[in-house]
């Protein structure tokens, strides 16, 4: 049995009909840039994640991106980011010119450290940029108190927390931005890439539309150097049909995890911890363990497709080697690095393949 780590055709078989009548809706209403579907995917984004304001994006680094911008955060300024995230979290920050501050993550959780956080302020600090990893919330309360004390912003990155709810209530809004990748991966995916930004104020979300469009909005009058960063109508148009599943496909997430919570707690790996306080979306099922790669070797033998989220910390990566931080400064986030295994997940996994995932694990020896 072939169980892969994440078929990307099994959403698009399931909803074929609905998807292609989107597709075709868009292609015959000659609307290809902006317009009234992505105002649409907009303004149902927006309700769903109980914020006033959506902004689509041509994906989730423009969106992190132009939400510093928005904010105005650039050259002198830092930003506190985790020190155990993807690399894009810290990439928006240094494109605008600012400096990532990396801040180790809660070992229960993996998420950033609320606590180790106000260490690393300085006087350049302008924003704090807490990311829901994996689709689990960060601590958010104190994370916004601390922010509020201080006089920082706080700029979340949801793109793996699509529908995830802190203390009952949905991501979206609890910080000044939340900014959001769509690629297909993700639970709520695109046919390629696509992003946005939701925020409940209005002045932060013009800013994000103003940037989106080469900074203008008036077709040849360019009000400051924006960028184009449009989300697409073909892909807006899909992102409509399966946000109506969305909540149906976080339940079938959720089966699969509690079919794991259960079949593994006998096993020598460390499975994730859930905060009462929190309501993940299973974007992944993480597990941890010393022999991560002999695991790795035995479930790809054996026909299960696994991934690592993810292998090198953005400090260790060549791309940041300027910043002079020794491997040694961050030893949390090295060690996740070096034992974390990401497990078979999707809505259209199937508990028979969840199992027999299972089984392999239990037989590893």
């Amino acid at each position: 049995m072939k169980i892969p780590f994440l078929d990307l055709g099994a959403p698009y078989r399931e909803l074929k009909p609905e998807i292609d009548a989107a597709v075709s809706r868009v292609l015959e209403s000659g609307w290809y840039i902006l317009g009234p579907e992505v105002e649409a995917f907009e303004n149902e984004w927006a309700s769903y994640c109980g914020a006033k304001h959506a902004v689509g994006l041509a994906n989730g680094l423009d969106a992190l991106t132009l939400a510093l911008r928005a904010l105005d955060i650039g050259a002198g300024d830092e930003v506190i980011v985790p020190s155990n995230t993807y690399i894009a979290t810290w990439l928006a920050v240094s494109s605008v010119g600012a400096t990532p501050v990396p801040v180790e993550p809660d070992q229960a959780t993996y998420n950033i450290d609320p606590t180790r956080i106000e260490a690393a302020i300085t006087q350049q600090t302008r924003a704090l940029l807490p990311v829901h990893l994996y689709g689990q919330p960060a601590d958010l309360d104190p994370i916004l108190d601390l922010a509020r004390r201080r006089g920082l912003y706080v700029i979340e990155d949801a793109a793996q927390a699509h529908g995830a709810r802190y203390k009952g209530r949905r991501i979206g809004a609890h910080g000044d931005i939340v900014c959001w990748s769509f690629y297909p991966g993700k639970n709520l995916g695109a046919l390629g890439d696509a992003g946005a930004i939701t925020t409940n104020d209005a002045s932060l979300a013009e800013r994000v539309a103003l940037l989106r469009n080469y900074g203008s909005r008036q077709k040849y009058v360019n009000e400051e150097a924006g960028v184009n960063s449009r989300l697409d109508p073909l892909q807006a148009a899909v992102l409509r049909v399966k946000l109506r599943v969305l909540d149906a496909w976080t339940d079938r997430r959720r089966d699969v995890s509690a079919a794991y919570a259960e079949g593994l707690k006998q096993t020598r790996l460390i499975l994730p911890h859930v905060p009462d306080w929190a309501e993940p979306v299973w974007h992944l099922y993480v597990v941890r363990t010393p022999e991560r790669d002999a695991l790795q070797a035995r479930l790809t033998e054996a026909g299960v497709g696994t991934l690592i989220h993810y292998p090198i910390p953005p400090h260790m990566q060549a791309a940041y080697a300027q910043l002079g931080i020794a491997p040694t400064v961050l030893p949390l986030a090295r060690n996740i690095a070096d034992e974390v295994l990401s497990l078979p997940m999707g809505p259209q996994l199937g508990l028979k393949n969840v199992r027999e995932a299972i089984m392999q694990i239990q037989n590893f020896k």
